[in-house]
């Protein structure tokens, strides 16, 4: 079975050497995302609501690009700027796994690409 690249302008073109995602063997890698609007390749806001809104939005149209969702995510990875807004991120991302609850973490980092204050990876089932 082969890797498969995905991209799609439905979300911020990769700002590296990478993909928005890979699939391999059933499975949706998908690269971390930003709060980055697709149209414009910038912050949507400097609100982490906003961003963590905008990056999940961006995860949702690369799951779907993939042939997957998100009620399909195996477990999400999650960084932050800072941990002080860790009920606002579980406010956001609660509107987005409702009844499905993949495993996740969430981890504190000294810095972001752009200067961002939230980003949100994941592995979902095809």
């Amino acid at each position: 079975m082969s890797v498969k690249t995905i991209n799609t302008d439905k979300a911020p073109s990769a700002i590296g050497p990478y993909s928005q995602a890979t699939v391999y063997n059933g499975q949706a890698y998908v690269s971390g995302q930003l709060g980055l609007s697709p149209k414009t390749g910038e912050f949507v806001s400097e609100e982490l609501e906003a961003q963590t809104r905008q990056a999940l939005e961006n995860m949702k149209a690369i799951l779907e690009a993939c042939g997957s969702s998100l009620n399909k995510v195996i477990a999400v990875d999650i960084f932050l700027t800072d941990m002080g807004g860790f009920a606002t991120l579980n406010e956001v991302y609660s509107e987005y796994f409702t009844d499905h609850k993949p495993a996740r973490a969430a981890i504190e980092v000294s810095a972001l690409p752009k200067g961002g204050i939230v980003e949100i990876k994941c592995t979902a089932a095809i």
